[in-house]
């Protein structure tokens, strides 16, 4: 069982990496008489700033040698914090081979992190891949009855004040709590160089898949009251809402952070100008045109209704004319990946709005894993960053697609990327016009497209507007089954279809499209969104 009594610093090993507050945690630690052991960097940095010092190499009567390989890796120190102090054969064994106790480690990892991110070769990589840090950090996180392991210095404050109130000694929980956070530290590094070699050795899937990530906030909640939820961050870092700013609002909700993340990379997949309004991680608005505040008004044009308490996400710096837009609008986020002074002033009265910066739009093309839970386990794939363009299509059908068409359909397959499957998506004109999400029939989610989209012009200003669907193009996410939900399409007004195509009654559906007059054309690619 843990031992619950406070334990004395008499004697702390110190090196870190990241030397943030270390001089101000030495000093602190040396004008309460506890002697310090240090390594290079750290006792240089320490005894520069007056703060005494005993070199390891001094300690153990060892010098460091192979470049700083081995400076750590001696009984004199790995005694020293493993050795239990309530054993009568450990306290002999300190005697006779002359060992020190040590009680507190304070030691954070080489920057492999950084040196990875720098792009540095693999040779560097390896050379800053710690082995004595974990060891120290291991090592004195098992033995916590008796050693206080510090890894972040963040921890120093707390330790600080529980020095001062015990008499310089540190509680069994405080302890407790710093060799969770050390084996953490560890794991999170080990994870890291493992999932770095696994790409090196190009294996996606390797024999053990390791994540770490870092607690950004807990959350009110997950995605209902009854459940807890928490943000972590991991690295390397994708721009977009785990990592971006908050400049105003409510705290973010689970939910928010699900939707928001949906809206935000959806326009990543676009360079023109683009606004995604999104309701439940799914699109009811999405349009690309030559400024935001005209994209913004195409977007909300498609599903007024549903854009209310929707998120915004905006793939240029949020400007004055489309903040004021968007100010007339009941919005829950808003993200972009930067924000103009006026635009900010104009969303400063909506003080409930939530108003995210990413400093960055994300590269839809990039590589990476995403994972899904199951009983008993989990499954992972690559990221859905398939992407097609005009030279990939296949046009199946006797009519070819106008240039217009031709671009419309492929905005609308690339929203529908996006879209809960079954995914319907029309398209006029780089914009939406009528979207079905999440049927158990694809006939389904076409009507309910064409449905929104004669909804939506009912409430257009003026009477007698005509359903935007008239003349759109129409894309699905998989394959047509049958022939219903292409006709489904062309009763709609749709004269251009996408799909992937690989029916088994791709024939019936071609002439289906044929004789309704349509331009179709397979991609080859399908995109389920479950």
């Amino acid at each position: 069982m843990p031992l619950d009594t406070p334990v004395p610093v008499k004697r702390a090993l110190i090196s870190v990496s990241d030397k943030t507050g270390l001089i101000a945690f030495g000093r602190f630690l040396s004008e309460r008489g506890v002697e310090i052991l240090s390594t290079g960097g750290s006792a240089k940095a320490l005894s520069d700033a007056g703060v005494p010092v005993v070199e390891v190499a001094a300690h153990t009567g060892f010098p460091e040698i192979m470049d700083g390989r081995v400076k750590t890796l001696h009984p004199k120190i790995h005694g020293g914090i493993l050795a239990r102090r309530d054993l009568p054969d450990h306290l002999a064994a300190m005697e006779a081979h002359g060992i020190a106790g040590i009680d507190m480690v304070v030691s954070n990892l080489y920057p492999f992190e950084a040196t990875l991110a720098s792009g540095a070769d693999f040779d560097t990589c390896v050379e800053n891949i710690d082995i004595g840090g974990p060891a120290m950090v291991r090592a004195a996180a098992k033995n916590h009855d008796f050693v206080a392991i510090v890894t972040d210095p963040v921890d120093y404050a707390s330790i600080e004040e529980e020095m001062r109130e015990l008499g310089g000694a540190v509680s069994a929980a405080l302890r407790r709590r710093l060799a969770m956070t050390a084996f953490a530290h560890t794991a999170a590094y080990d994870s890291m160089i493992a999932r770095w070699l696994a790409a090196e050795e190009g294996e996606t899937f390797p024999g053990r898949l390791t994540s770490a990530g870092v607690l950004q906030q807990t959350l009110r909640y997950g995605e209902n009251p009854h459940q807890e939820a928490a943000l972590y961050l991991q690295s390397p870092a994708r721009p977009g809402v785990a990592s971006a700013e908050q400049l105003q609002g409510k705290e973010l909700s689970y939910n928010n952070l699900n939707d928001t993340n949906a809206a935000f990379e959806l326009v990543s997949e676009f360079d023109a100008p683009t606004v995604a309004i999104i309701k439940h991680a799914n699109p009811c608005g999405v349009a690309s045109r030559a400024t935001l505040t005209e994209a913004y008004g195409e977007a909300l044009a498609c599903d007024p209704v549903s854009a209310f308490g929707g998120i915004i996400a905006i793939n240029r710096s949020l400007d004055a004319a489309t903040a004021g837009e968007i100010a007339k609008l009941f919005a829950e986020v808003v993200i972009a990946p930067a924000v103009d002074d006026d635009a900010r002033g104009i969303l400063a009265a909506k003080k409930n709005l939530r108003l995210l910066v990413t400093g960055a739009m994300a590269d839809p093309a990039a590589p990476g894993l995403v994972t899904m839970p199951l009983a008993g386990g989990f499954l992972a794939q690559s990221r859905d960053n398939g992407r097609i363009a005009a030279g990939d299509l296949r046009i199946v059908t006797k009519r070819a697609p106008s240039e217009r068409e031709l671009t419309d359909m492929i905005f609308a397959f690339r929203v529908a990327k996006h879209v809960k499957s079954n995914a319907i998506v029309y398209a006029r004109d780089g914009a939406t016009v009528g979207i079905g999400a999440g049927q158990m029939s694809r006939v389904d989610s076409s009507r309910i497209a064409a449905w929104k989209a004669r909804e939506a012009a009912e409430q257009a200003p003026g009477e007698g507007a005509a359903p935007k669907t008239e003349g759109a193009a129409v894309a699905s996410d998989a394959f047509f089954p049958f022939a219903d939900g292409l006709l489904a399409a062309a009763e709609a007004g749709a004269t251009a279809v996408i799909q992937p195509g690989g029916s088994m009654r791709d024939d019936e559906v071609i002439a289906a499209a044929d004789e309704a007059g349509l331009a179709m054309a397979f991609t080859g690619m399908r995109h389920f969104r479950h």
